[in-house]
């Protein structure tokens, strides 16, 4: 593969002023791709985007609620005037909270699918007009293994990330023809500052980390490399797919 596969390329990564997102943002830039930090905490995505530019390659810093419709398109304005026009969409924003489904109300559910899945709806619609115009690109979703298999007490954030999974499917069989790819990732139990501000008892956190056939729990680096293969331009061929880095915790 060439140092730098996605030259010429632009990406768009939300929720990327920290963990994940962070990550990704920097492994595509390293790649090659400009790259447009969205995230709702602007002084974040400025700090992403400076450590981006820093390196010698183009970004944006963005400031956006990826639930806000026309919030999202202004970006995507932005980002093709500034940077080009979109080739790659990595939609990875995303909120998380632990509650028993007894005790959780409805507009903790509806904050959820706002982010996860209306975010995933309003960001893909403002960019991939720009993918199929170029005959080329790539859309990622950011599920989570939670949607695959469940957890307790997440019963709100697992339906809306089990959401982005028939979302990955179905986009995917209706824009491969125009050379567009759709991909999800669903990660395992990942240390980043998501996982802090849910509160997850450290005792569970390390009993998790020890049940696993790697010995412990994922970086963000482990998702962003997943990210960067289904980006590639050798993952042509691989499309309504979901790749779970999980360390062993989770096969199907």
């Amino acid at each position: 593969m060439a140092s730098h596969p996605l030259a010429g390329r632009t990406a768009l990564v939300t929720g990327a002023a920290s963990g994940i997102g962070r990550a990704i943002a920097r492994r595509l830039a390293s790649d090659g791709a400009a790259v447009g930090v969205l995230d709702v905490d602007a002084a974040g995505a400025a700090a992403v985007a400076g450590e981006i530019a820093a390196t010698g390659a183009a970004s944006l810093a963005l400031a956006a609620d990826v639930a806000d419709g026309a919030a999202v398109r202004e970006a995507v304005t932005r980002t093709r005037a500034a940077l080009g026009p979109l080739t790659i969409l990595v939609n990875n924003a995303g909120v998380c909270s632990f509650h028993r489904f007894v005790d959780l109300d409805e507009g903790e559910w509806d904050r959820m699918f706002a982010v996860h899945v209306k975010g995933a709806f309003h960001c893909t619609k403002a960019a991939l007009p720009d993918l199929i115009e170029a005959g080329w690109g790539r859309v990622v979703n950011v599920s989570s293994v939670g949607g695959l298999k469940g957890a307790p007490a997440l019963t709100h954030y697992a339906a809306a990330k089990a959401a982005l999974v028939g979302f990955t499917r179905a986009l995917a069989t209706e824009v491969g023809v125009y050379g567009v790819t759709v991909n999800a990732i669903a990660p395992g139990l990942v240390d980043t500052p998501l996982l802090v501000r849910s509160r997850m008892p450290e005792a569970i956190r390390t009993t998790l980390a020890a049940e696993l056939p790697v010995r412990r729990i994922g970086l963000p680096e482990d998702i962003a490399a997943a990210c960067a293969y289904l980006v590639s331009p050798e993952a042509g061929y691989v499309t309504g797919q979901v790749l779970s880095p999980n360390g062993g915790g989770h096969t199907w």
